[in-house]
This record gives C-alpha cells, structure tokens and sequence, in this order.
C-alpha cells in the first residue's frame, strides 16, 4: 500500500487559515481606501488648500491608514497563530513534565476546521496514546516485579527452614522440590519477558521454512500426555496426516505448548481436550478446545494481555506471559488467534496462519 504523502491535503481541513474569503476582504478594503483618496483629491475643499496642507493630509490619511493596517494585521496574527501556538506549547511543556491529561480544545467547529485546529486534534491524540504507553509500563514494572517476588520469596522461605529447622528427609525432599519449581517458574518468567521483548521490538526476525506442522502439533501434543493421564482428561487429536506450512518452527511451537498446556491447565479431572487441524489451499486452522471453567466475555477482552490472568485459582501455574507470547507471535507471522467461550462450558482457541 503507498505511504500517505506529507504535502498530500487532510481530509479534515475544511479551510485554509488565509483563504480567498479573506484575500477578497483585504482587496475590497484596500480599494476603497484607494477610492477614498480618490475622492479627497477631487473635493473643492481640499483643492482650495495650497500644496503643503494637501501633503500634510494625504500624509496624514495613509499614517492612519497604515497603523490601521499593522494593527489590524498583528491582531490577525496574535489570534490565529501566536494565541494558538502559545497554547500548545503550553500543553507540551505539561506533557514533557509527565502530565498526560491535557487537551487542547480545537478553535473552531468541526465543519471549519483549519490546519491549526487539525494540529490540535493530532496532539491530543499523541497525548492520549503517550498516557496508554505510561499506564501500560507502570503496570508492566508493576506485574514483573509482583511475578518475580513470589518465587523468590517461596525460595526464601523454604531454603530458611532447610537451613534452621532439623527435618525429616522426606520434608527436605518435599522442601527442595518447591524451591526447584519456584526457580523453573522464575526462570519462565525471565524467558517469556526476554522473547515478548524481543518480539515487540522487532529484534527476532522469524527464519521461515517448510515443515510438517501435522507433525508438529503431534510431537507437542505428546509432551503433555503424563499430565492429561495423571488428570484423567480424555485427550482427542482429529488433524491430518500432512500439511506443509512455511513458517518459522520453533515460533510456532510456542503457540501450540502454551495453548495445550493452558487447555489441560483449566480442564477439570475427567474432562476432554480436543486438538483438531485443518487446511485448505490458503490457510491452515488449527483449534484447541477444553471442557474447562470458561470465561466471560470481560475476561475473553483482556486474555492476551500481558500478566493478565482471569482466574485467579491457577495462578501459581504460570504468569499470565503465555497467551500475550503466543498471540504476538501468531501476529508475527501474519495469522490470527481467536477465542471463543462461555462460563461454564469451555474455551475454544483458534489459529489460523497463511500457508
């Protein structure tokens, strides 16, 4: 698509701050002074004065002239551009100093709007977005931080006891197994911030290539099958035999760990999960279902939000990184990732990625 050219004309101007309007003005008064003279020089009264009172009056008629005309001009340019233009850079100075809340009110009507009104509009716009990105770093500073002390502070408790209490080798067994799924959660953390990182900054350029995603999504589907026995979940796979996809592999491969591992994660024991894939000549659809707790549609608004987990009874098994990864990277390589749930009765995610 061609880039929008700067000097192109916005949409939303509907007048130029000097236009023919008031170009016609400036003319028909300037004609009339020019008439005014006119009519002076060809006054019986003025033609009975002698030569030096004449000039003295002519002089005197374009002085007052003039000073009309620059005050009048200055007033013009104090009221469309100074005034203005002082009242943004008032704004800016606000916003440079964190204040994220100022508005600078249009001049004039949205029917009339000129490029400075424009300029306005464009600013506050800059403004709002600037306040999403503070709020969303001061939560982000806020979620890791809260993330990252949990685990350290379960890696502290038990390694105090370990080191002050006398215990059984069966309570150090139990004591150690918590601090070493304390540091595992703590070191998944790290890694989902470092690739969600890298990702949004544009710094992992996916290396696509042709591969069996068929096969894929059986090999990560095996890596949870201790997990759905030990759960007694009904496991049901309904995907192809082959299907070829161009993409980046191990991009891919997180998306299909972290939306099984969610779907087991939220299905009660004795519930089903159900992996089923696609394809025609364009796209690949690949769904993972669960017969789990579900959401509601606020819920399902904020589920690939980054730390952002809707139920808070399983938050001590992840940090609400993995939907936020998988659907920036679904983005990356240019397909979509969708939900569909209801309360109660499960969730359905779906991908879809151009072959």
């Amino acid at each position: 698509m061609r880039e929008k050219d700067h000097h192109e004309p916005d949409a939303r101007v509907k007048r130029n701050n000097i236009g023919w309007r008031e170009f016609a003005i400036t003319y028909c008064v300037m004609a009339l002074l020019v008439g005014i003279q006119t009519g002076l020089l060809v006054f019986p009264a003025f033609n009975a004065l002698n030569s030096i009172a004449q000039i003295m009056i002519i002089m005197s008629y374009w002085a007052i002239v003039a000073f009309l005309f620059v005050f009048l001009t200055n007033w013009q340019i104090r009221q469309n551009y100074e005034k203005p233009m002082r009242k943004l850079g008032s704004a800016a100075k606000k916003v440079a100093q964190g204040d994220f809340s100022v508005y600078v009110e249009p001049i004039h009507t949205a029917d009339n709007y000129d490029y400075i009104d424009v300029m306005f509009l464009d600013f506050d716009t800059m403004v709002q977005e600037l306040g999403s990105i503070e709020t969303l770093k001061n939560d982000f500073v806020s979620n890791v931080s809260h993330e990252i002390k949990t685990p350290l502070a379960v890696i502290k408790s038990y390694t105090t006891a370990l080191k002050t209490k006398k215990l059984s080798p069966e309570i150090q067994e139990e004591y150690m197994d918590a601090i070493i799924t304390a540091t595992d959660n703590l070191s998944a953390l790290v890694t989902n911030i470092l690739k969600l990182n890298k990702l949004e900054n544009q710094e992992i350029e996916p290396v696509a290539e042709a591969y069996d995603v068929c096969g894929q999504l059986c090999e990560c589907a095996l890596q949870f099958e201790s997990l759905w026995e030990e759960k007694g979940i009904t496991f049901q796979a309904d995907i192809e035999d082959k299907a070829t996809i161009y993409a980046e592999r191990n991009m891919l491969e997180i998306v299909w760990n972290n939306l099984l591992s969610n779907a087991l994660k939220f299905t009660s024991p004795g519930g089903e999960v159900t992996l089923s894939q696609t394809s025609d000549d364009q796209l690949i659809t690949v769904s993972v279902s669960d017969t789990g707790c579900g959401m509601d549609s606020e819920t399902q608004k904020h589920i690939f939000d980054k730390f952002y987990q809707g139920d808070t009874s399983h938050s001590g098994e992840g940090n609400g990184l993995g939907l936020a990864l998988a659907h920036r990277v679904i983005e990356k390589v240019g397909g979509t990732l969708s939900v569909v749930s209801q309360p109660g009765k499960g969730s359905t995610f779906t991908v879809t990625i151009p072959i």
